[in-house]
């Protein structure tokens, strides 16, 4: 499981890096295609969350069925803002809320909290340099 989280940041490395190193039409299809991914992957952590639930009872499960879905329609909105750079930063709150959410819950195993803090703290490096390159390639 630890391969395919570390593997599932590589999009998010060349889409960021992407943005510092192409011009033009590959330039352009790294500045959306970050985003997009990023969307995927909050979607993806929403249905984990949404998952989990059904081993919880209770207000907790109310609560963590809200919460999944909250973040699903946050991440949407997010990308609706139709700007590359306020979706990328939002995301990346969204990111950390999920981690903070999961830390919370006090019921996560103690290698998969420290596999998700480690992923999540990569994904948002990412986004900062994704978001870095952007300002510095569009002087947004």
């Amino acid at each position: 499981m630890r391969g395919l989280g570390y593997a599932g940041l590589l999009p998010f490395g060349f889409f960021a890096a992407g943005v510092w190193v192409f011009d033009d039409f590959l330039q352009s299809l790294c500045y959306q295609g970050f985003v997009i991914y990023s969307l995927v992957i909050l979607s993806f952590l929403a249905g984990s969350l949404w998952g989990s639930a059904i081993g919880v009872t209770g207000v907790a499960k109310l609560q963590r069925l809200l919460v999944s879905n909250g973040i699903a329609v946050f991440a949407a909105m997010a990308v609706l803002t139709a700007q590359l750079l306020v979706a990328a930063v939002l995301l990346m709150l969204g990111h950390l809320a999920v981690l903070w959410y999961e830390r919370n819950t006090g019921d996560v195993d103690n290698w998969y909290g420290r596999l998700r803090t480690q992923l999540t703290l990569l994904a948002t490096a990412m986004h900062v340099v994704y978001v870095a390159g952007t300002i510095a390639s569009n002087g947004a």
